[in-house]
This record gives C-alpha cells, structure tokens and sequence, in this order.
C-alpha cells in the first residue's frame, strides 16, 4: 500500500501530541488522517471514514487504548486493521499486554518522525 492509499486515525487524548503525530505523518507523506480524543470517539469515527491504520495512545479518558484495541479485535470487520500504539508505558510487561490485545507494534514517546516511518513500514 502506497501513503497516498493510507487513511489513518490518530487517538490520543493530548491535542498537542495529536498534532505531533499528524505533523510528522505529514512530513513523511502520509496526508490522510483524523483524530479521535479516546477509544469511545475512534470507534465512531471508524464508521464514519475509510480508515486503514490506526496509531492510539493508551492513557485515555472514557476508554483507554488498550480496550479500544481488544474491541476493535472482537469486531470482524476491523480484526485485521493495523494498529501502532505510542505510549508512555515503557516497561516490558505493558509492551507484552499490548501485543496481547492485539497491537501491531509499539513505540514509546518520545518518539522521532524516523522511529515512526520504521514502525508503519514495518506493518504495510
């Protein structure tokens, strides 16, 4: 899949690291996205665009990342999107229970725009 093919939604309750992200997408190519402040506002806006990848934080109001994902696995429809998780939560363990709720891959902030092309190249 080429950058121009790709629609992804940005979740993270921070508008300043949203922006981050989507300014950093951008400077690599990737022009499409939305955002979504928590998993409760991702999931509608799921339904709403044609998004084909998903980076989530996973410290959110109303439901975190980590719920956001287990749902989005239990949904047919969306078992297979790609899902990037930039988070905070560093330690091995956290890592681990996100792999098992069904992330993709993961990085943790801070993060640089290089870290970021790596990480969706690797899940394209």
């Amino acid at each position: 899949m080429n950058k121009n093919d790709l629609f992804i939604l940005v979740v993270d309750d921070s508008p300043t690291m949203r922006r981050i992200i989507k300014n950093s997408l951008e400077r690599l190519g990737y022009k499409d996205s939305v955002e979504a402040a928590h998993g409760k506002e991702a999931l509608s806006q799921l339904k709403e665009h044609p998004v084909n990848f998903i980076i989530t934080d996973w410290n959110m109001p109303e439901m975190n990342g980590l719920e956001f994902v287990t749902e989005l696995r239990g949904d047919d429809e969306y078992k297979d999107l790609p899902v990037l998780m930039i988070t905070t939560r560093g330690m091995k363990d956290d890592v681990l229970q996100a792999v098992h709720a069904g992330v993709n891959n993961y990085i943790v902030k801070p993060f640089t725009p290089e870290t970021l092309e790596e990480k969706i190249s690797k899940l394209l």
